[in-house]
């Protein structure tokens, strides 16, 4: 398992981030982050890309850069941007990663948003627009998943060790397609 990508997915506000960070500290690999891929690739915010291009095409970006991350060479711990499990293509790719949903109650979630202005909010309702993501994005979720923690009843923290004991304690894993 030492060798083969581990992702973490979730919507955002879910910590994405900070347990990719943690685990990629742990592990001693490179963490690539969707938002900062795409900021450096692009020249600007995942937020500024929804409003001046529109959704599917920064979903299109967000898959790319997810892909060019798998295929980073050394292995990376990625943060990876929810949308990309509504891609085919992208699932497929994920299927050798240790992939991490990240499944937060969409009331949490929307309040951690609020702190984070290069964030899309495709609606000002920010519940409202995080549970219809969850509702469309959940069977790919689970699809790629290995692993499935909420994050509002476990810090970072004890997220990571959970990730660590698994891939410490697991040999080859086998998702439900």
């Amino acid at each position: 398992m030492t060798d083969i990508p581990i992702v973490v997915m979730g919507l955002m506000g879910a910590g994405k981030s900070t347990v990719a960070r943690l685990l990629a500290d742990a592990l001693g690999r490179p963490m690539r982050d969707s938002d900062a891929d795409l900021e450096a690739r692009y020249g600007t915010t995942a937020a500024a890309m929804a409003a001046g291009l529109g959704a599917d095409e920064l979903h299109a970006r967000e898959s790319l850069v997810l892909r060019e991350a798998l295929a980073a060479r050394p292995t990376p711990v990625i943060a990876a941007a929810a949308s990309t499990v509504e891609d085919p293509e992208t699932r497929r790719a994920l299927a050798p990663a240790f992939v991490v949903f990240l499944d937060g109650p969409p009331e949490v979630l929307a309040e951690r948003m609020k702190s984070s202005p290069h964030r899309p909010h495709f609606k000002p309702d920010l519940v409202r627009m995080l549970t219809e993501q969850r509702d469309l994005r959940l069977p790919g979720f689970r699809e790629v998943a290995d692993l499935t923690v909420d994050p509002s009843t476990h810090k970072p923290e004890e997220i990571a060790a959970a990730v660590l004991a698994r891939l410490d304690g697991a040999g080859p894993t086998e998702k439900s397609h």
